[in-house]
């Protein structure tokens, strides 16, 4: 039996600041984040699945991330729960969406988020592999499951 790696692509905006950071991103900005979700598993092989041939649907993939990850967080503002609280206030109206973290929201930690999330949603036999989270052309991090086994 092979295992494969199916890797799903997707876009979201959001909004964040540094809290205690010394430069420029302690101020409010947002990315256009591209987030890689892969995972492994091995290809269905029974003539009377739908799914013969596939690890997982795609759509599927899709469903999970878009649920848990992406209509939670795009267009949303990302702060660490300390963010002060009456400037927090002052904010109101035009950040709505406001997402409190119980981390600095930096890429690296968002992307240790989506990785506890999602470990947590795939279905039995498949796993997730690896993140990749691009924030800016040329700037992302990635996460791998070797590494945090």
């Amino acid at each position: 039996m092979s295992t494969i790696r199916v890797t799903k692509e997707f876009r979201f905006e959001a909004a964040h600041a540094l809290t205690g950071y010394d430069g420029v991103c302690k101020n409010i900005h947002g990315h256009s984040y591209e987030l890689s979700v892969t995972l492994t598993g091995n290809p269905i092989h029974r003539n009377d699945s739908p799914k013969n041939g596939m690890v997982i649907d795609f759509n599927d993939i899709k469903k999970i991330v878009k649920k848990d990850i992406i209509d939670h967080f795009d267009h949303a503002l990302i702060l660490r729960s300390d963010f002060k609280k009456n400037e927090l206030s002052e904010l109101g109206e035009p950040f709505g969406n406001i997402i409190l973290v119980d981390y600095q929201p930096t890429i690296e930690n968002i992307l240790i988020d989506f990785a506890s999330r999602l470990k947590t949603l795939l279905p039995p036999g498949i796993k997730l592999f690896a993140l990749k989270l691009r924030e800016t052309a040329n700037s992302f991090a990635e996460w791998y499951s070797e590494d945090n086994d």
